[in-house]
Parts: C-alpha cells; structure tokens; sequence
C-alpha cells in the first residue's frame, strides 16, 4: 500500500510523510495516546479511538472467506478451545474481537443476531504475533491466534487449523471480515483528512499498477515467505476493498462493531464515521 508513498512517486502536496513501521497492536496503543496523525488500526480498535480519529474509506484489509486462523496441535472443537489458553496478538487487534465472537457463539448461531451479553470465560495471552506460531509449536500454548503469514506456513510446522475465523464469518454473516483500517486524527480539520485521504488511495493505486516494483519493496518486510506465497499474501488483503471500502466495505464494518458491542467487547458507542473524500 505504501510503496509509492516510501518511494517518493506521488506528490504529497503540502504535507511530508515520514514513515513509521510497527506491529498492529503498536500502533492501537500509539492511537490511544493520538501520537500518529495518520495510523493503521484495527477495526476493533476504532471504537475506543473515536474522539481522536476518523476513518478513511481507503488502505484497508478485509478477509474476504479467509482471515486469522486459530491453530492448535492437536485439533480442538469450539468447547475444547474454550478450554484451552490462547495466544492472541492483542486484545485491541480485529482478530481478537473475532475470536471473541466465535466463542461467544453456538455451531450455526449467527453473530449478527447474538443475544447481548458477554461470552463464556476464556483464557488468551498475549503474545507478539511473529512468536505466536513458535509458541504453539513449543507447547507453551495450546493453541494460537495466527495473523500475517502464519496464515500460509502454519501447516509446515505440523500444526492442525482449529477455525479460519474469515471463513467463519463470511459463512454465517455473508460479510467479508474488516480486519485493518486506516484513520486520520481529527485535529488536522476536515480538508487534512481529505487531502491526506487523497494521497494514501493515490500510493495504493499507484502499487497495484505497478505491483512488481510494490512487491520487490515488500519482500524484507515477508518474514520468510518466498516470492510466490508473498505476492499470494498481498492478494488477500490488497484488492478493491483496500481501493475503496464502497457500500459493501462500510456496512461490513458496521456490522463487525455492532456485533462486537452487543457480545460485550465494548461499552461504548461503535458506529463508524468516515472521512468523506
């Protein structure tokens, strides 16, 4: 998403952009504080960062029938993941809040029609994400929350995929499952937003058109994954919804946060706004 941005191929008018590299949950607790003032977030996250930010309707990552997988060594049925402890990535991280939703429902049971009330007692620890998959392999956790490209190398280490938490939520919502978006803090006025919106959709329509030399700047970040499964991996979570969010992108969103408050992951208001640019 950010190749041209990092290469300096768009012009940013009159803002510089220096770029900051950290894991998600990094960056949801840099947003907390407002220390960014333009961030990657999660969509969990985006209710407790409302006062500070908007959302804008480019640079996201939906699952669209795939997204983070829970594996295990040994397979598990949802009462014996219930039973199990769970390394998660963070709890502000979107694929802790599915987590959360799938526990927290029956085989069947839509998230979207959940009584209110929260879930059942379940134990997560949080464990930075590149040292989840060790984590399971080595026994110090029954299971793990898998985010990035241990969605795609979780099998080399023998390990048995306990529920793809994107294929579950696209098969009882119908929805894609918004995963990361991007938001500008408020403070820079309503014309700031547009503007810097304006610039993030230009970086990544220029790297989709140009997706070779997009990629060749990715590959130091792919932690192992070799060519062919990199180019795979930003295939799933950079397509037309990381372009635009469009009608279909928005009310995923909105129902994910719905879902979400409902099930008791927050008690404050969860209705998206975003920058209209």
């Amino acid at each position: 998403m950010f190749y041209a941005l990092s290469a300096g191929r768009i012009d940013t008018g009159r803002f510089r952009i220096e770029e900051f590299l950290a894991d998600i949950e990094t960056l949801n607790r840099m947003a907390l504080e407002g220390q960014l003032e333009v961030t990657a977030l999660s969509a969990h996250a985006w209710p407790f960062l409302a006062s500070r930010y908007r959302l804008m309707p480019c640079g996201a990552s939906f699952g669209d029938g795939y997204g983070p997988c829970v594996v295990a060594r040994r397979v598990l049925d949802r009462d014996g993941l219930r039973a199990a402890t769970i390394a998660i990535p963070g709890k502000l991280t979107s694929a802790a809040l599915a987590l959360h939703l799938y526990l927290g429902t029956q085989p069947g049971e839509s998230p979207l029609r959940r009584p209110a009330g929260p879930v059942e007692p379940y134990r997560t620890r949080v464990i930075p994400f590149d040292q989840i998959l060790p984590a399971v392999e080595s026994g110090e956790v029954e299971a793990g929350l898998l985010i990035h490209e241990g969605q795609l190398t979780y099998a080399r280490s023998g390990l048995s995929l306990v529920v793809d938490l994107g294929a579950w939520w696209k098969r009882e919502t119908g929805l894609p499952l918004p995963l990361g978006l991007n938001a500008v803090r408020r403070d820079l006025g309503d014309e700031g937003g547009r503007e810097l919106t304006r610039i993030l959709r230009a970086s990544i329509e220029y790297s989709l058109a140009h997706r070779r030399q997009a990629l060749e700047h990715a590959l130091p970040y792919a932690r192992g994954l070799d060519r062919e499964r990199a180019d795979r991996f930003v295939g799933m979570y950079v397509n037309g919804y990381t372009v635009d969010l469009g009608s279909v992108g928005r009310h995923a969103v909105r129902a994910f946060l719905q879902a979400g408050s409902r099930a008791g992951a927050f008690d404050i208001p969860a209705d998206p706004e975003f920058v209209e640019a």
